[in-house]
């Protein structure tokens, strides 16, 4: 790599040039020259060039890929726009809490990062609300793989589903802490995607709160608190088809706060408390037995303590 061919890129707009110059510098781990091409980029925007996407791929190949006293920076620097994900999320998937610490200035993205090292596995004492480390009671949670042009973040393994049958008059009640607690986990999918979310709350067990949301068949299976949490997490995180995605760390902070919200809890939820309220709960996916497509969640829960359920149904697609 040249840097008059980068220039003439950068001058020209060119931006498929440029980032197959910043695949070169990557693979060459040249880390230095990356940073003066993002500098390039960055004063060209002033001057009207329309490279300002390629500075963000910077910066995201930077927190990915880069050493930690750099990807540290990167983070540190806050949010971007239009990475493929939470650059804290981004540099967390290919660096330990041990690597970065030293590297990330406190503020909300050193949390973000050591929250999502949380769910990976690392121990972190000064993450918020939450405990720092994953308890025994919680799942492997779902994380994002990144790469340099791309994400792969699947959603947990979709049970078997058996046929049920629903009550024809199910007693509904209204619960808005519930109903927003649970929508709030697909709030990407709703607010900046084409999603649609559904919920209800009745006297019984799911299949009460399965056809207080106006279903007539079903398909319904046992998921259990581990398989419950880790979906509710992944819908969390995810981005729906067209969202800005959250991160595992903001899908294990929702999946926490519907559980301690639906079992009335106070906030922040005392570990050993909050582990007994999950396991009390019954657990179940749903469905109607069409196709699945897009993103799907569709959650029954049940308290047998308080003879309550609640139910989620929520889609989005491309």
């Amino acid at each position: 790599m040249t840097w008059p061919r980068a220039i003439e890129a950068i001058e020209s707009s060119d931006t498929d040039e440029l980032l197959r110059v910043i695949d070169g510098l990557c693979a060459a781990r040249d880390w230095d020259r990356l940073l003066e091409l993002r500098r390039r980029c960055a004063e060209a925007v002033t001057r009207g060039k329309q490279v300002w996407g390629v500075e963000e791929h910077i910066r995201y190949r930077l927190a990915l890929e880069a050493p930690a006293p750099i990807a540290g920076s990167v983070v540190s620097e806050g949010g971007s726009r239009f990475g493929l994900g939470p650059l804290p999320e981004v540099a967390a998937s290919t660096k330990t809490w041990a690597e970065m610490d030293p590297h990330l200035t406190p503020g909300p993205d050193r949390d973000t990062f050591a929250a999502e090292r949380v769910v990976r596995g690392d121990r972190v004492d000064e993450i918020p609300d939450l405990p720092a480390h994953l308890q025994p009671w919680e799942p492997a949670y779902e994380t994002a793989t990144y790469k340099s042009d791309g994400i792969e973040a699947p959603s947990p393994s979709l049970p078997p589903t058996l046929v049920v049958e629903l009550p024809e008059n199910p007693t509904t009640i209204d619960d808005l802490p519930s109903a927003a607690a649970l929508a709030d986990l697909v709030e990407a999918w709703t607010d900046q995607s084409n999603g649609r979310c559904q919920t209800a709350a009745a006297e019984g067990d799911h299949l009460a709160a399965i056809a207080a949301l106006g279903m007539t068949r079903a398909r319904a299976a046992d998921l259990g608190p581990g398989s419950g949490m880790a979906w509710m997490a992944w819908a969390g995180a995810s981005a729906g088809a067209h969202g800005r995605r959250r991160g595992a760390a903001a899908g294990r902070y929702l999946a926490w706060w519907a559980v301690a919200t639906l079992t009335d809890q106070d906030w922040p939820a005392d570990p050993d408390v909050m582990g007994r309220a999950a396991t009390s709960l019954a657990w179940h996916w749903f469905d109607d037995g069409s196709p699945e497509t897009g993103w799907v969640l569709r959650l029954a829960l049940t308290s047998p303590d308080l003879g309550l359920s609640w139910a989620i149904s929520a889609t989005d697609q491309d």
